[in-house]
């Protein structure tokens, strides 16, 4: 078990590492980037359900947001089914930087499971949702 836990933490350490080097200069930082993946998979969400799926206060939030809008990357616009409230959106160019970073992550997945056989691409798909699943 202390082998697969060693592997584990060299498999977040490289995967970070990678990420860290794709934002490298982009101006844009990894958290920041993370919140622009979440709001290229979840267009017009709401501040509270964006929070969530980040695992952070709305109050950490805003100030990314803030941050983000001032970059031109997201926009706050009012709530089509609430007038009362605001959902975060990807503007152009934040959904440019999203597109570009999901292109990595896609050449990345393509690069790491090439020597897969399509067997062993669906048994590692079953074992890493069910990996996620538990964490």
């Amino acid at each position: 078990m202390n082998a697969l836990s060693d592997l584990i933490i060299e498999f977040y350490e490289k995967l970070s590492s990678w990420e860290q080097s794709v934002v490298e200069g982009s101006g844009i930082t990894l958290p920041q980037m993370h919140t622009i993946e979440i709001l290229g998979v979840n267009s017009m969400i709401k501040m509270k359900d964006l929070a969530s799926k980040m695992g952070v206060t709305t109050g950490t939030l805003t100030v990314m947001i803030d941050n983000l809008e001032k970059k031109g990357l997201v926009q706050r616009i009012q709530n089509p089914a609430d007038r009362r409230s605001y959902v975060i959106q990807l503007t152009e160019k934040g959904t440019e930087h999203y597109q570009r970073h999901s292109d990595f992550h896609l050449k990345l997945t393509r690069e790491c499971t090439a020597n897969f056989s399509e067997a062993e691409i669906r048994t590692f798909d079953t074992l890493l949702r069910e990996f996620i699943r538990h964490i």
